[in-house]
């Protein structure tokens, strides 16, 4: 039997293997962020060039799926009809898979719409069988337009959409283009500011870098357009995965298909006012990125796609996966620290920080430069930077839930993100029947937190200085996302400014390609 010292010894080994495991992971990925940035920079200036225009326009089909968004579907409809482009060659799709007033509402604005000589029609499923996927494909199976436009419910498309995207489909080889995500209430709080950074490093660093370098980049489920011949040739939309989305992306570039990213075009949207409804989006996306992993890495792996296609597909596939080393990095914090503050060897003490470095720099570079491309100011980024990294701490036990459930579980429930719309038109938040306002895994992040504030205290008895900093932000994270999720509107003590209201669009600062490698401010 082993003899006590011997499990002491055992248990301090496998500690300080696991820490290092889990740190070297987070390391491995915040290095892939980094060959990002660089493919970014490498490609900034090699946009597509500007296409060749349709001698005659084409029908478009926009469909619109919609599940109870009664405090939005007005502004989606709005937005909508107003699109600049010949209404003849216009067909909307209003793709109604709801269970409450939103039905009716829908409905009327359809029948006023269609008095007005709009060609729009409201699908109504009484089963939603496949989720927003079975919409989308029972949709298409009706659309009369060689392309289809597809906005989500809490998207305001700008007049001229149609007109960015459409002419990118002159080349035959080009089966989708996607447009660049906005925000239509992004100053309303600190979490509507930190999901913007990471959206904005989304769509400007990965969606360029992956797309300029010749790699696989996704449909992001909403203000993108399809050729229909593409979705019919790639098998059409699966519904046993809840990131339809990525899965017929990957699918339709393994056809062979051109993918575009056109940044701006820019159609704004609204982020989730409350954590509940932030964390129900993100959990879905988590979740979704490991079914894909599940379902079709093998088979891009097992390809004879290029090395550079197969590599970035394990990264973009599996990038959850960091969350599930994170949580693991947290437990052993405690544990670690007590362990090497007794080894002799000081330097034990100091061998972690270079990859805590490492992992922070390349996300606080790959942020900046984001809001840089978009925004004036890069000191505005420097400030919100430390809270983005919270948040995303903060996040890792609901995503690494998510996670696992994708890999092992067969779930395949679509839980879409809680709508807001004309709820905070007067700059502050109210009841939303769709929101659940308390959350049991709230619990969990508080009980993180507590320990975190103990570990925080053991470094300073133990004088572990260096890992004083990355201890704050991990308290700070699981405080805020554990508080707000239990006190949703506890934090939110400003009304609006006019500027902010929902409606209202922000500047655009990505320009044409031409002329994207520029600098100017609208």
């Amino acid at each position: 039997m082993l003899s006590e010292l011997d499990l002491t010894l055992t248990f301090k080994a496998t500690t300080l293997v696991l820490y290092f495991l889990a740190i070297g992971v987070l390391a491995v990925y915040g290095f892939h962020r980094a060959q990002l940035l660089y493919l970014y920079w490498k490609h900034l200036k090699h946009a597509r060039p500007t296409p060749e225009r349709f001698e005659r326009l084409p029908r478009v089909t926009v469909q619109l799926p919609i599940f109870n968004e009664y405090y939005v579907v007005e502004r989606l409809l709005r937005s909508v009809t107003a699109l600049d482009y010949p209404r003849h060659l216009l067909d909307i799709q209003i793709l109604d898979d709801s269970t409450d007033d939103t039905r009716e509402l829908a409905a009327t604005w359809a029948r006023r719409l269609q008095a007005e000589g709009v060609d729009i029609t409201h699908l109504h499923r009484a089963e939603r069988t496949g989720y927003k996927a079975g919409a989308l494909g029972e949709g298409t199976k009706q659309a009369k337009g060689e392309f289809i436009l597809i906005l989500d419910a809490d998207f305001e498309p700008r007049p001229n959409l149609i007109g960015q995207l459409i002419h990118y489909f002159t080349d035959p080889k080009v089966g989708m283009v996607q447009g660049r995500w906005g925000h239509i209430n992004r100053e309303y709080s600190l979490l509507t500011r930190v999901q913007s950074m990471m959206l904005d490093g989304h769509f400007i660093i990965e969606h360029i870098a992956r797309n300029r370098s010749g790699r696989f980049f996704n449909f992001n489920g909403t203000a993108g357009m399809w050729r229909k011949s593409t979705i019919e040739a790639a098998g059409g939309w699966h519904h046993d995965t809840v990131a339809e989305d990525m899965d017929l992306s990957i699918r339709a570039q393994m056809c062979g298909w051109d993918f575009v990213y056109v940044p701006h075009a820019h159609v704004p949207a609204e982020l989730p006012c409350e954590m509940t409804s932030f964390k129900t989006q993100q959990y879905r996306w988590a979740k979704g990125h490991a079914q894909i992993a599940r379902k079709l890495l093998p088979v891009v792996l097992k390809s004879d796609l290029p090395l550079k296609i197969k590599l970035e597909s394990i990264f973009h596939l599996t990038n959850n996966f960091a969350y599930l080393f994170l949580v693991l990095l947290a437990l052993l914090q405690l544990p670690n620290m007590l362990i090497r503050s007794q080894m002799q060897s000081p330097w034990w003490l100091l061998l972690d920080v270079p990859l805590f470095v490492a992992t922070c720099g390349s996300i606080t570079a790959f942020y900046v430069v984001a809001h840089r491309a978009l925004y004036p100011d890069y000191r505005v980024a420097l400030k919100r930077l430390p809270m983005t990294m919270a948040v995303g701490i903060g996040l890792s036990i609901n995503n690494s839930k998510a996670v696992l459930e994708g890999l092992f579980s067969q779930s395949n429930v679509f839980v879409r993100t809680p709508k807001h719309g004309n709820l905070i038109a007067d700059g502050r938040l109210k009841d939303n029947r769709y929101c659940r306002r308390r959350g049991k895994r709230s619990y969990v992040e508080f009980a993180f937190a507590l320990y975190f504030i103990f570990t925080m205290a053991a470094a300073l008895l133990t004088g572990s200085w260096p890992s004083i900093p990355f201890l704050i932000l991990f308290t700070v994270g699981f405080v805020y996302v554990g508080f707000r999720t239990r006190y949703p509107g506890a934090l939110r003590t400003q009304p609006l400014r006019p500027a902010e209201l929902p409606g209202l669009p922000e500047p655009p600062h990505i320009l044409p390609p031409h002329k994207e490698a520029a600098r100017q401010v609208a």
